[in-house]
């Protein structure tokens, strides 16, 4: 799939954007900040200043309610005694059978979170995180494990990456995923050690200068710590834990960290990321990994020394607080550049969740119908493993490689796999919708063309739509074949589907009128939304 964006072509820096501030900039700010833009979301924040959404965007928001046991069925109950519509997070383990379904449960929650999200940022920080520290549940294999994880995701999303990344090396689920909790003074592991460096602070760029002996002497820092599994907590054993020095290369500024031999031990882990976070490569990295994430793929020498820098002296000056780094960028110029719109392809999960939102879809009650709410929102968790997005399990420790691998990038979403299973999720979604134990969600086409300013006119209707669900335009030429063919079914006059949609609203009752109508629209969209247009963000 081409792009249209051109690296040479981008301008501004990191100044505060003062241009224009409508459909086509808001729509912008929020598929690059939420999951998909809804008429509603844009007409919310069309009554607000640039800085006033930004700020609503970025406000903090209490954790939402745990996952619930919607499971239990006539022939199964959990074994723990969790009852139906209560939460399993602090039961014990149970056995293989129940955590398989603790964790559809976790999965289809976490979707739930993302299809339901306030006007903010707050989700998508969470995949971001996600991504970053990743972890998979078919690894480390605990539902409470997996949702105490993404506690952690959610409390720092926005707060103090080195207070997060203390916090992600005394995971439980994390300490079993990359086996800190087996790192030992006389058997040490050095998996987490070398992640930590790799992956999560200082990256592997060119100015990544750490060593083999660094990884090693990180791991002597890290042995001891395990997991209390009844508690679902870390604990430190000092008959674990290597007592000796370690001594750092010069990329650490020689920095030895002494021994401790009691159960203070455990401080040397705060003495070490104290060590690391000198560096000014970790705030370099984190910025180049938020840019790639919420503006571009390639970063360029000149986007480097404008874009990078600058947010990695904030990153730094903040004392690494996230959020006034992403403030920054999100109110930048630069951020709105119009050659940054469209050139990203929706990951597996922005479409589907984009999709869920876009059209304001409706679920079944979770009062009266959870068991089938949980499992249409598992539904939603499938269709995005078939497009090789599984939420809670990416391929490895490094994420998707759709947010790392050069040259790619996002192109690596669109392949001659994916790309029709896309078309047909949205070809479904139009015509019949998804359907578990006699419930459905549908996309509403007709209440969708409603909420345009005026539906009655076909050319209006068609290119407030495309304001809404792309990002880049199309040629009047398809907007005029597509109109004709579609809602004139080949007919010339514009008043073919002025009268059709008038005759529609002054009489709701005739679902003759309302059955062509809703015949058109969903013709329409569906191809509106197979085109390669609505795979762009």
């Amino acid at each position: 799939m081409s792009q249209h964006y051109s690296p040479t072509a981008i301008q501004g820096g990191i100044d505060e954007y003062k241009g224009e501030w409508k459909t086509t900039q808001i729509s912008h700010l929020l598929k690059r900040t939420m999951f998909g833009a809804s008429p509603d979301d844009i007409a919310y924040f069309q009554k607000k200043t640039i800085k006033q959404s930004i700020d609503e965007l970025l406000a903090s928001l209490p954790d939402p309610e745990p996952p619930l046991n919607f499971y239990e069925t006539a022939d199964y109950k959990d074994p723990q005694g969790i009852k139906f519509g209560e939460t399993w997070i602090k039961a014990i383990y149970g056995d293989g059978t129940v955590n398989s379904r603790r964790r559809a449960s976790f999965k289809y929650w976490w979707v739930m979170q993302m299809a339901n999200q306030k006007r903010n940022i707050h989700e998508k920080m969470v995949l971001f995180w996600h991504n970053h520290f990743a972890t998979e549940i078919n690894e480390f294999n605990d539902a409470r494990f997996a949702y105490l994880h993404n506690t952690v995701l959610r409390k720092y999303a926005l707060g103090n990456f080195k207070e997060f990344v203390k916090q992600i090396t005394l995971d439980p689920a994390m300490l079993r995923y990359l086996n800190g909790r087996l790192n030992t003074k006389n058997a040490p592991d050095e998996n987490y050690a070398r992640e930590l460096q790799e992956l999560f602070t200082v990256g592997k760029g060119s100015g990544s200068k750490y060593t083999e002996d660094d990884v090693k002497a990180a791991a002597r820092v890290l042995t001891g710590i395990g997991i209390n599994n009844d508690r679902m907590v870390y604990n430190f054993n000092v008959a674990n834990h290597d007592i000796t020095d370690k001594k750092f290369s010069s990329f650490y500024n020689n920095t030895v960290i002494k021994g401790i031999n009691n159960a203070t031990g455990i401080q040397e882990l705060d003495e070490m990321l104290t060590m690391i976070f000198a560096v000014e490569e970790v705030s370099k990295f984190i910025c180049r990994k938020f840019y790639q994430f919420f503006v571009y793929y390639d970063i360029t020498p000149a986007v480097e020394k404008d874009i990078i820098e600058p947010l990695a002296k904030i990153f730094r000056d903040s004392k690494y607080e996230i959020k006034p780094v992403i403030e920054k960028l999100l109110k930048s110029q630069h951020f709105f550049d119009a050659n940054v719109y469209g050139a990203m392809i929706k990951s597996p999960l922005d479409l589907v969740v984009g999709t869920l939102r876009e059209f304001s879809v409706v679920f079944p009650s979770p009062k009266d119908y959870l068991q089938e709410y949980y499992n249409l929102f598992g539904e939603m968790v499938r269709q995005g493993q078939i497009m090789q997005q599984d939420i809670g399990d990416p391929p490895n420790v490094a994420g998707w490689p759709a947010y790392y691998q050069e040259p790619m990038f996002y192109e690596i979403w669109i392949n001659s796999d994916t790309y029709p299973k896309r078309n047909q999720f949205t070809d479904t979604f139009i015509n019949s919708g998804f359907t578990k134990n006699g419930r459905r969600i549908q996309l509403d086409v007709v209440a969708f063309a409603k909420k345009m300013p005026v539906p009655n006119d076909p050319n209006k209707l068609i290119s407030e739509s495309l304001n809404i669900l792309y990002k880049i335009p199309v040629s009047d030429e398809l907007v005029q074949q597509v109109k004709k063919d579609i809602l004139l079914s080949g007919q010339s006059s514009d008043y073919y589907w002025t009268e059709l949609w008038d005759a529609m609203i002054s009489k709701p009752n005739d679902t003759n009128t309302l059955n062509m109508v809703t015949t058109r629209l969903r013709n329409l969209f569906k191809y509106l939304l197979a085109l390669p247009e609505y795979q762009l963000s």
